[in-house]
């Protein structure tokens, strides 16, 4: 039996980003990062990743569902940026939310020209193994 894969594409001023999942690894809602910005598919214990314009600079934002609102849930997201091709990515900005069932972290502003990205890593605050990482594309 094939795998099938559920794609969700957006494009937000000029940037286009695409998540694919495998449609039976979980339920999935709809997420919206306020005034139309970004929707994404949030699967259970997959963290949905993306930015947020703020000021001059921006934030990065992510939010992962647990299957059990009673467990507890980690969400981590980092800003990451690279000064030029081939250098290494360094985080510059980075925030960390646990709680019970659904889960989201704000990074404080970043301003930059560096090329960016935004990573972020969700699940099971008690089983690092059944964690996920996500990441936009560099930007």
């Amino acid at each position: 039996m094939r795998a099938q894969i559920a794609a969700l594409m957006v494009t937000v001023a000029g940037i286009t980003a695409a998540t694919a999942l495998p449609a039976v690894a979980a339920p999935a809602t709809t997420a919206s990062s306020g005034e139309g910005a970004v929707a994404c598919i949030t699967a259970v214990n997959r963290p949905c990743v993306w930015q947020e314009k703020d000021g001059g600079g921006f934030v990065g934002v992510a939010q992962v569902s647990a299957a059990d609102p009673a467990h507890l849930t980690l969400v981590q997201v980092e800003v990451r940026t690279q000064r030029s091709w081939g250098a290494p990515w360094v985080t510059v900005a980075s925030a960390t939310t646990v709680t019970n069932g659904f889960a989201k972290a704000v990074t404080p502003r970043v301003v930059t020209k560096d090329l960016r990205m935004v990573c972020a890593t969700g699940g099971p605050a008690l089983d690092a193994a059944q964690r996920v990482t996500s990441c936009t594309g560099p930007f």
